[in-house]
């Protein structure tokens, strides 16, 4: 039993260390997913628009995916970092990609149309596991 104390004893530090990391890195993409999206999700979202809210968790999840991966396959902080912020470019570059080849869709979201917002979220989900998978090599 003193082993597994000890394991927990040792390990705990770096455990939130990576973890607050990971989510600090999840916060700035949020934010910066937020700042080059040509809507304002979540203002729509507290407007009570459910398709903004749909699109928002696709791009929260397929932010969450890679950096979990990142976390999950790095030896340090660094590892972390410099992988995250890969992950992280290579997400919000989908999102312009994605404005860019659908962008009538963003207006359809503002209107509160869920089908398109599925789509996108969808778009953005799938680019994570790719993301993800090619990550961790």
């Amino acid at each position: 039993m003193q082993a597994v104390i000890d394991s927990l004893l040792s390990g705990l530090p770096y455990l939130i260390l990576h973890l607050t990391v990971t989510l600090a890195m999840l916060a700035i993409g949020a934010w910066l997913y937020e700042k080059i999206t040509p809507i304002r999700e979540l203002d729509l979202i507290r407007a009570g628009n459910v398709a903004a809210a749909v699109s928002y968790s696709g791009a929260l999840l397929g932010l969450a995916i890679p950096l979990a991966v990142c976390m999950a396959a790095s030896v340090n902080v660094v590892d972390i970092v410099v992988w995250g912020v890969v992950a992280l470019a290579l997400q919000l570059a989908v999102v312009r990609l994605v404005e860019a080849v659908l962008g009538g869709l963003w207006h359809r979201i503002e209107g509160d149309e869920v089908g398109p917002a599925i789509l996108v979220a969808a778009v953005k989900l799938s680019v994570a596991v790719v993301n993800a998978a090619a990550i961790s090599g």
